[in-house]
C-alpha cells in the first residue's frame, strides 16, 4: 500500500520552487476533491471545470507564499475547491438540474440500481438548499468533517456552521413533508 506524503512538506517543495511537487499533491488529492466539488455542484462535468480552476489558484497560492499554513494543506485544498464551486453556483444564472447518472457514475461508481436511485435522490434533496447550507451539509453530513474543519474551509465561525446545518435540516424536513 502507497502511503501518503505529508501534504504540509510537499506544499513547502512547490512554495520554494519544485513545481512537479505539485503532481503529488494533485495525486493524492484529486479523489477526495473531485467528490467534494461533484456533489456541491452535482455535475460531474461542471466539477471537473472547478476542480481544475481550484488547483491553478492553489498553485499560484503556493507558488506566490500566500498559504501560510495555519490550516492543514487538505483543510485550505478544501476550502479553495468549496469557495471556487459557490463560486461557480453563484454565477449560474439558472441553474439546470444535473445529470444524475453521470453524477453517480462519477462521484462513487455504484454499481447497484438501489445505489444508484439513492444518489439520484440525494442529488436532487442537495438541490433544494442555497449554495451556503449545501455546503455545510456536504463537508459535515457526506464528507465527513467536524465544525470545526467545516468552519476552517468555509472561513466561518463553528456557530454559523451549526446555524448552517440546522436551517438545511429544516429545509428539507420541510421537503419532505412536502414531498409525502
Amino acid at each position: 500500500m502507497v502511503s501518503s506524503p505529508d501534504l504540509s512538506l510537499v506544499a513547502r517543495r512547490v512554495r520554494s520552487g519544485d513545481t512537479a511537487a505539485f503532481r503529488d499533491l494533485v495525486e493524492h488529492t484529486q479523489g477526495d476533491l473531485f467528490r467534494l466539488a461533484a456533489r456541491l455542484l452535482d455535475s460531474a462535468t461542471d466539477a471537473d471545470e472547478v476542480l481544475q480552476d481550484a488547483y491553478m489558484k492553489a498553485y499560484r497560492a503556493l507558488c506566490d507564499g500566500k498559504f501560510d499554513g495555519r490550516a492543514g494543506v487538505r483543510t485550505w485544498l478544501y476550502r479553495v475547491v468549496t469557495n471556487t464551486a459557490l463560486d461557480a453556483l453563484r454565477r449560474r444564472a439558472v441553474r439546470p438540474a444535473g445529470d444524475d447518472a453521470e453524477l453517480e457514475t462519477a462521484v462513487d461508481s455504484a454499481p447497484g440500481a438501489d445505489a444508484q436511485m439513492a444518489l439520484a435522490e440525494l442529488a436532487r434533496w442537495l438541490d433544494a438548499l442555497p449554495p451556503d447550507q449545501r455546503a455545510a451539509l456536504v463537508l459535515c453530513g457526506i464528507e465527513g468533517l467536524t465544525n470545526r474543519e467545516a468552519s476552517a474551509v468555509l472561513g466561518i465561525s463553528e456557530g454559523a456552521v451549526e446555524q448552517r446545518l440546522v436551517r438545511a435540516r429544516a429545509t428539507l424536513r420541510e421537503r419532505r413533508g412536502r414531498d409525502e
